[in-house]
Formats: C-alpha cells, structure tokens, sequence
C-alpha cells in the first residue's frame, strides 16, 4: 500500500482524534491540514519502520505540541457537559486519555506517539483520570476473587480519585453490597471463586440499576459468548493499569452523554 493510501485510510481517524483534542472539527482539521502539508513536503516523515497510523498521529501531535494554541478544547455551547469535562484536562493528560481510551492505541504505541515513554504515558493517563474525576468521581464495586488483583485494582481507582464501596469475590457477595450502597462504576472478572459468574452477578445488578461496567478476565471468550450486559468493556489479563485507568474514565465519560441521550429521548 503506498504512503497516500495509508494516510487516506487513516484520515478519519486522525478527524476524529483532532476535533476530539482541540474542541471543534473546524480548529481540529486546521491541525490535520497542517499535518498533511508537513507530509506532502517532506515524505519520510512518515517513517517506514512504524505503522502508518501511528507514523500520522506522531506526526500530528508533533506539530499539535510545538504550537502555543494547543490549550484546553473550548466546546461549542451545544456540547453535552461530558465533552465539557474533557475539554477541562491540561493538553497531554488530554491527548493520553484519547490516544488510549478513545483511538485505541496500545500503552506503548501512545507513549511513542507522544514521544514520551512508558512510565510517562501511565502517568498522564493516571492525570487525565484524576482530572475527570474531580468532575464525575463515583463508587465503586470491584469482584475479582484474586486478593493481588483486586488490591490492585482498588489502589487503581482510588489514586484516580474514585471510592471503592466493596470487593466481592462471588456472585452472591456482589449483590449483597451493591444492595447496601449502590455503585456507579463496576469492575469485574467473569470466572469468580465458587465457581460462579461475574457476567452472572452484573446482570443480577443491572436488572434494578444501571452502571457501567469494565470486565478483566482471562477468559475473554466468555464474555463474548455470554449475556453480554451494557454498557461494558473488556480487557484481558495480564492487564496494562494505563489501560484500565483509561477505560474507568471512559466508561463514566460516555456513559455519562448516554445518560443524557436517554433523558432527552424519554
């Protein structure tokens, strides 16, 4: 495929990225005009030896992060107050949480997209989420029956400024606790300690309440082949935490405008 093909195919996505950054298709497109006239003057600045998507968003955010413009997104008033949220996060926690929760690139095709490196990107990741949480913080539920993991992932949350209401370790232990006090963002694996279900256990939930959910399973297949309950995402163990924290924030990010949307449409 050649470098003109490989853009094309890409262009949509770096539209997307780019109004998503700046706050309007009209400035994000400036950016993108920017990037691409960059490209046509100088060709190998898409380096062969990277992905082409990963060679155009590199591109793009180099030329983003050597202007003095790039502050945070002003929305358009029309926005719904989720986009509002976002366009509050300082630029690179900013671009971090996109390029990870929104584009999906991996922890280390971001961190290389940023020029920056691991440890770095899981920071501004981890920044972005305490920044979004400052605005949408919530309780949270974790099951997970591995204490290692479920420490994890509770020190996890906490540090984006979210609170941890309780880990279950069954089905029977999850729905016991979300009786006492309703959460708003679940984490759960699927395959649980007595043998039960977490896909189970969130749709016992679900069924007087609804609430974004983040499977962490190393059977994803299950998941996919299950009652699938939504909105929920995956991630596959072993987990990268900078992927997690992305998906916490996203998950409350949109489900906070579908929330929105279902108020509007009743």
């Amino acid at each position: 495929m050649s470098k003109s093909h490989a853009v094309a195919q890409h262009l949509p996505y770096l539209r997307r990225y780019a109004r998503a950054l700046t706050g309007s298709q009209v400035s994000g497109d400036a950016y993108v005009a920017a990037t691409l006239e960059a490209l046509v003057k100088d060709p190998q600045l898409l380096e062969a030896e990277e992905p082409p998507r990963v060679a155009l968003f590199r591109l793009f955010s180099a030329i983003w992060n050597s202007l003095a413009v790039n502050a945070p997104a002003d929305p358009a008033p029309d926005h719904l107050p989720a986009e509002r949220h976002l366009g509050e996060l300082t630029a690179k926690p900013r671009q971090a949480f996109l390029l990870v929760s929104v584009e999906g690139f991996s922890e280390e095709n971001a961190a290389r997209i940023l020029d920056v490196d691991a440890s770095t990107l899981r920071t501004l990741v981890e920044e972005s989420g305490r920044e979004l949480a400052a605005e949408i913080a919530t309780n949270v539920l974790i099951i997970e029956d591995e204490a290692l993991i479920a420490h994890d992932l509770e020190v996890l949350v906490e540090n984006l400024g979210h609170k941890v209401i309780g880990i279950a370790r069954t089905r029977t232990e999850a729905v016991s606790i979300a009786r006492k006090k309703e959460p708003g963002l679940i984490l759960s694996d699927i395959q649980l300690a007595d043998g039960s279900s977490g896909l189970d256990a969130v749709n016992d939930l679900l069924g007087t309440f609804e609430v974004p959910t983040i499977f962490i399973t190393a059977y994803p297949e299950r998941f996919l082949t299950g009652e699938r309950p939504e909105p929920a995402f995956l991630v596959s163990k072993p987990y990268q935490p900078a992927t997690v924290s992305a998906l916490v924030s996203q998950a409350l990010f949109f489900e906070r405008k579908a929330v929105r949307h279902r108020r509007l449409a009743s």
